[in-house]
């Protein structure tokens, strides 16, 4: 048991420390690479784009849901781990994270249009697959976050208790929902490939190594993309000293724990700041 009034170490204090602005970089990069490969695979070996019902129309699906629910929704997530947003004003971070989580939904929507005009116009039964229904409620879960978010963090009328009390569960969904859309596009890309494949080869559709290179690259780096998401994720603002309890979650050892840069006399009485 740690004695009265010492500093406890925090919880991930042991972790892995990595560059944060180069591995954000590398984050970039691999996101652009796997835009840049579903593109390829539909423009090249799936017969390029097109919006009139047939499968070129279906093309537009994989990039804009990519694109949308992977690339643009995990850059919002990084917003508030920038150390640019950690001074000053909190209401342009606010409105950046908003504006690229409204830009993925944004190309959801076409995304969902895409797939589901391509399935009317073949007769092809919709929701018929684990992955359509993981998608949907990806993207049904996906516009609830963002409506909470708006009404908790960007109304003025919100009070701020309200906002403390929604803030850890938008964080918990906001991971969530990165998850669910990677596991989306991936199952997307495996049932694509299925159908490219063995008995389900349509014909008139060239299929060689190119193909497969093209579907799995995105197929791997998309895992790659969430799994190396969360070491960003992670990162640790300063404390703020100017308060008497360290901030939860932020390299805190635990929810609560008094702060010895306040006097003695008011940590052993339990006093604790107003919440923000």
């Amino acid at each position: 048991m740690p004695r009265a009034g010492r500093r406890r170490c925090p919880s991930g204090a042991g972790m892995l420390e990595l560059p944060f602005l180069p591995f954000c970089a590398l984050l970039g990069g691999l996101g652009v690479a796997c835009v840049a490969f579903v593109s390829a695979w539909c423009q090249q070996w799936r017969g390029g784009f097109a919006w009139d019902g047939s499968a070129r129309m279906f093309n537009w699906h994989p990039v804009l849901m990519v694109t949308g629910l992977v690339v643009l929704y995990g850059a919002a997530a990084l917003v508030y781990r920038l150390p640019f947003s950690w001074r000053g004003p909190k209401l342009p971070w606010k409105v950046l994270h908003g504006a690229l989580a409204l830009a993925a939904f944004c190309l959801a929507v076409p995304g969902l249009v895409a797939v589901f005009s391509f399935h009317d116009a073949r007769g092809t039964p919709n929701m018929y697959s684990l992955h359509s229904w993981l998608g949907l409620a990806t993207v049904l879960l996906f516009s609830c976050q963002w409506l909470a978010g708006f009404a908790s963090f960007l109304l003025p009328w919100a009070p701020a208790w309200l906002r403390a009390l929604y803030k850890p569960v938008h964080v918990f969904f906001g991971s969530t929902i990165l998850m669910l859309a990677v596991a989306s596009c991936v199952s997307g890309i495996n049932e694509k490939l299925f159908f490219s494949l063995g008995t389900w080869r349509r014909p008139g559709v060239q299929h060689g190594p190119g193909d497969r290179w093209a579907q799995g690259g995105p197929g791997a780096a998309l895992p790659a993309i969430r799994t190396a998401g969360s070491f960003p994720s992670r990162h640790e603002k300063p404390p703020r000293r100017s308060r008497g309890w360290r901030v939860a979650g932020l390299g805190c050892p635990g929810r609560g724990e008094r702060c010895p840069s306040l006097p003695k006399e008011k940590r052993d009485n339990g006093v604790r700041p107003s919440a923000p």
